[in-house]
């Protein structure tokens, strides 16, 4: 924000700030000062880094209140406001000006006054040196003042010719999709049904907080102006803002919050102006169409928590005093505590008892705050939530599987094959990544990426590479509903030898990242959980149709879904250009990280050993391990410890849709050795229900 010394010195009292002290002091307040810029004609221009929260600091008035406010300069200082005095008024408004606001949450304040018989032509010195000190250009009286009440107070304002106004009104509305308005200087835009416009009977005439239009512009031949001051939504200004790629002071300042309550001091000021420099006389009446204007927001404040969180104790009258300086009314409401009543101008910044900690910090100087030689600093053990995350990343990176950190956008292309049905991507306006404007919507799209690095660079592994990263991905519902989750992603080559890949090599890699997802599972959930297998449909087209399962992990207190894997489909790989065919997964980190603290139970090793066997099933081919496992517990074998999953095959033989898998049941006694003819009945029992539940053969 450039500031005018010599402006800002006609609001102080004494007005005689010097660049040097008006830097410093700004600088202790938190607006440090970037540049400062000498005039040919004896002024200095200083630019300040105000943030985004400070809106209240982008007028030459709430500098000064800044520099009046100070309790660190030499030199005492009182805020000295613009006086208004009232210009010559005639007759009513009537008939001649009509308002009608139809979006109050768009425009929770929209104000008119008629100013009748005004005369273009140059501003008077004093108005045109005040716009140039600060690089404004000047273009008519009427419109300096204007431009110079938005960079006085901050409040931006517009002035329509009135003749030029069709029917002789003003309506504040959404714009019609594809309806267009053209701009005083930024060209004809269509718009879109979200853009707020002001227009009269007929068309748009401006684009709401942004810029004026260029039909109902104020020129040589106007003689009466509908002078306009508003306060509108912040983020529906920004959006049509940064859509139509249109920078102005006005929506600069709109788009971070302008109070409703600041509007009739500053109108008042203008329509004053314009009627003294341009002769006009101001109408009789003021058009106000809104909601109601908020209350005042009181809060309570602390001494002791001033000065737990400034490290200095201060009295309450003296804290009183610092924020009565910046127009935050103090009240006694008790032993060291103060009500405090925000002014309007801050309504958007202080909304609680820290902001107005910091205010006391920024008046008092940010230098007074204490500094201590040592930091203390108590350590904690890192959150379970951390910790478990990190022992995953151990566990994967021990199986082989290596770490990446990709980057969040993809192109749409890309995306929408791993896009959900019923969500949409969530589009970037970024010029700098026009190919890839999107966010991606599964993790697996930055390890493919990365996967198809390495492949142009001719990397490989014994075994093929394994990637895995941790990382949020980003859709969005209708109607703009962020969705957002964080996701562990894994990525493993198929390793195969000749020209293509077999069902075997394929299903040797689904093994490897399902033995993956069990490490990572009682990585978290503790040793005696376990992972189910569902084969069903993807939920994208980023995995093979027929290819693709959802896994669940199962604890003794219930059973939940984790995430899915399988191989990625042929789209997703021609996206990449990839050749080599991958595994993935996509499992949920809030799961994972999420579990519950496993209980443990430590035993003593066996003093006996036990008896394994080994059972052959030929089993249809939808068949889960899972309903296997669930046929041996339910069999409730005497003193089994134990079931495994020796392998699966598939052969001619067994006929299509047929597999042979073998299981090894354990059986140990903690007593004593254990005879075979112990064995023998319970491993009969179990292979008569194979074949009565399961439809299962017993192959020798």
């Amino acid at each position: 924000m450039d500031i005018s010394i010599r402006w800002l010195n006609q609001y102080l009292t004494p007005g005689d700030v010097t660049p040097e002290e008006a830097d410093a002091i700004l600088t202790e307040a938190g607006l440090p000062i970037e540049l400062h810029t000498p005039l040919p004609d004896g002024d200095t221009v200083i630019d300040v880094e105000v943030t985004s929260n400070r809106v209240d600091c982008l007028g030459h008035v709430g500098i000064a209140r800044e520099v009046a406010a100070a309790r660190h300069s030499r030199t005492p200082r009182t805020l000295k406001l613009p006086e208004v005095s009232a210009p010559p008024v005639g007759p009513p408004i009537g008939t001649d000006l009509a308002l009608e606001n139809r979006e109050h949450a768009g425009c929770p304040l929209f104000t008119a006054r008629l100013i009748r018989g005004v005369k273009i032509g140059p501003s008077p010195d004093w108005l045109k040196r005040a716009l140039e000190s600060v690089g404004a250009r000047s273009i008519n009286n009427v419109v300096d003042v204007t431009n110079y009440i938005t960079l006085e107070l901050g409040n931006p304002c517009h002035v329509f010719d009135h003749k030029k106004l069709a029917g002789g009104r003003l309506i504040v509305r959404f714009a019609d999709e594809g309806e267009k308005v053209k701009t005083l200087y930024a060209g004809e835009h269509a718009l879109k049904a979200t853009d707020l416009v002001v227009a009269d009977a007929e068309r748009p005439q401006s684009l709401a907080g942004v810029i004026g239009g260029f039909d109902s512009q104020v020129d040589s031949g106007t003689t009466d102006v509908v002078f306009e001051m508003a306060t509108w939504d912040p983020v529906t200004i920004r959006n049509t803002a940064r859509r139509l790629n249109i920078r102005t002071d006005a929506a600069y300042r709109f788009e971070r919050g302008i109070d409703a309550r600041t509007i009739d001091f500053a109108a008042r000021r203008a329509v004053e102006l314009i009627c003294r420099v341009s002769g006009g006389t101001l109408a009789e009446g003021v058009l106000s169409d809104g909601a109601p204007l908020p209350p005042d927001r009181v809060i309570e404040l602390r001494s002791a928590r001033v000065a737990q969180i400034l490290g200095s104790v201060l009295p309450t009258d003296e804290i009183a005093a610092l924020l009565n300086a910046l127009a935050i009314r103090c009240e006694h409401a008790g032993e060291g505590l103060l009500r405090c009543t925000v002014p309007p101008h801050r309504s958007h910044d202080l909304t609680r008892e820290i902001d107005l900690i910091e205010e006391v910090a920024r008046a008092r100087s940010l230098g007074a705050v204490p500094l201590k030689d040592k930091l203390e600093i108590a350590v904690h053990a890192p959150q379970r939530a951390e910790r478990l995350q990190d022992e995953t990343a151990r566990t994967l990176a021990a199986l082989g599987f290596h770490e990446t950190i990709t980057f969040s956008f993809t192109s749409p292309k890309k995306g929408d094959c791993f896009l959900a049905e019923g969500l949409e991507l969530v589009a970037v306006d970024d010029d700098r990544r026009k190919a890839e404007p999107t966010l991606r919507p599964s993790v697996l799209l930055g390890l493919l990426g990365c996967r198809k690095a390495n492949a142009d660079a001719r990397t490989g592994l014994p075994g093929g590479i394994r990637l895995f990263e941790t990382a949020s991905t980003f859709a969005q519902k209708l109607g703009r509903i962020t969705v957002e989750r964080r996701t562990l992603a894994m990525l493993a080559d198929v390793d195969f030898a000749g020209k293509k890949p077999g069902v075997e090599d394929i299903q040797k890699t689904v093994r490897v990242v399902r033995g993956a997802i069990d490490a990572a599972v009682r990585t978290c959930f503790g040793p005696d959980a376990s992972t189910e297998v569902e084969p069903c449909p993807p939920p994208h087209r980023g995995f093979d149709a027929h290819a693709h399962a959802r896994v669940f992990v199962v604890t003794d207190a219930n059973r939940v879904e984790l995430g899915s894997f399988g191989v990625i489909s042929h789209e997703a790989m021609a996206n990449e250009d990839l050749g080599v065919p991958v595994v993935g997964a996509e499992l949920w980190l809030d799961v994972l990280v999420g579990a519950p603290v496993p209980k443990i139970t430590v035993r003593p090793l066996p003093q006996f050993p036990g008896i394994e066997r080994d059972l052959s099933l030929v089993l249809p081919e939808s068949v889960t391990w899972a309903s296997v496992e669930r046929l041996v517990d339910a069999c409730r074998l005497e003193r089994c410890v134990g079931t495994d999953l020796v392998g699966v095959y598939r052969g001619k033989q067994l006929g299509a849709g047929r597999k042979s898998v073998t299981l090894r049941v354990r059986f140990r006694d903690e007593a004593r050795t254990m005879r075979h003819d112990e064995v023998d009945p319970q491993m009969e029992r179990l292979a008569d229900r194979a074949r009565a539940e399961l439809g299962a053969e017993i192959r020798v």
